[in-house]
């Protein structure tokens, strides 16, 4: 059978959630991706962070015994600077609202960086930075008011920390949308810029992305018009992927990245016309979900396959209710999904 991995040609993947968490790699990405490479399969990192350069981001990787250069690294501050270089002429000026990584990729595409005065700027570009303050967001407030083109790297609201999900990019870009009553082009995930950019790098289009956000990985390999892997290492919960809107359902599933190395059969989440599952038989009655075991070998991500190709054909949202025997019961649990038993007679 075919792997998954077998049937790509290169991979776009996400960082934290994906393939480390914090200081810590997660546990078979870096023999997965060993293996990737050793198939010829190209790879590229893909992060929303704008406030690391591309070598910082690689010497990381590389301290995780992943292999990594940084031309393997796709950032939105990249994205967001090309973007911006095709909205202005060389040397036009720009209001840099992040870190000083933003600025370099502003000044790489031949653009003047400003970092103190916003005054007749030709743009303002905004990434995160745990330095941006009131002065800093008045100063783009009024380039932007007065007309300048304004792109934000991300609209992520959060931040994964050690200490939990802290106020994002996003939550920056917000404050100055309500006071400019103006939105931004948006050039990270899950828009397109930042994905074209990392297809360009990878010198295909026939690329999986893997990553663990619904609303960010996903989403944007949807918008991109790419095939997407969901990891369950990360943010995106299983209750979460069963609920998942249609503009941020995966094509394939898997507890975590060494999934690649499973065959397509195991990690495609299958749709109605395909052959019954060897395990379980899920039902869909009105808007609850019926599971009966059929044999107990079957893995919790597996079930959690079945339940979404059973329920995403003709519904939207969350179940009502999921009923199912004890076997059925115990994985659910796993899962985090609730769960009843089911009535007998």
């Amino acid at each position: 059978m075919t792997a998954l991995l077998d049937s790509i040609d290169a991979l776009l993947l996400d960082l934290d959630g994906t393939v480390y968490h914090g200081e810590q790699v997660i546990a078979g990405a870096a023999d997965t991706l060993d293996e990737a490479r050793t198939r010829g399969r190209a790879i590229q990192f893909v992060t929303n962070n704008a406030s690391r350069a591309p070598e910082d981001v690689a010497r990381q990787l590389t301290g995780l015994r992943i292999t990594a250069r940084p031309e393997d690294v796709s950032t939105s501050a990249q994205a967001a600077a090309a973007l911006l270089r095709t909205r202005l002429t060389e040397g036009d000026t720009v209001y840099v609202l992040g870190a000083e990584a933003l600025a370099a990729e502003v000044r790489d595409q031949g653009l003047r960086p400003m970092t103190s005065k916003a005054d007749q700027v030709a743009a303002v570009v905004q990434g995160f930075s745990p330095t941006i303050g009131w002065p800093q967001l008045a100063e783009a407030c009024m380039a932007i008011r007065t007309g300048a083109s304004w792109v934000a790297c991300n609209g992520d609201v959060t931040l994964p920390t050690e200490r939990g999900m802290l106020p994002g990019n996003g939550a920056l870009v917000a404050a100055l949308a309500a006071a400019t009553d103006r939105t931004p082009t948006v050039a990270g995930k899950p828009e397109r810029p930042l994905f074209e950019q990392a297809l360009a790098a990878s010198g295909t289009r026939h690329a999986l992305v893997v990553g663990d956000r619904l609303d960010t990985d996903i989403a944007g390999a949807r918008n991109a018009g790419l095939t997407s892997l969901a990891v369950l290492s990360g943010v995106s919960s299983p209750r979460d992927i069963l609920a998942a809107p249609p503009a941020q359902r995966p094509d394939h599933l898997s507890t975590d990245i060494s999934g690649l190395l499973l065959p397509i059969e195991q990690t495609r989440i299958p749709s109605e016309q395909s052959s019954p599952d060897p395990f379980w038989e899920v039902q869909l009655a009105g808007t609850t979900l019926r599971v009966e075991t059929k044999a107990a070998e079957g893995a919790p991500v597996d079930l959690l396959r079945m339940l979404c190709a059973a329920w995403w054909p003709h519904r939207a949202g969350a179940p009502d209710a999921i009923t199912g025997d004890r076997q059925a019961l115990s994985l659910l649990t796993t899962l985090g999904i609730p769960a009843t038993p089911a009535s007998r007679g």
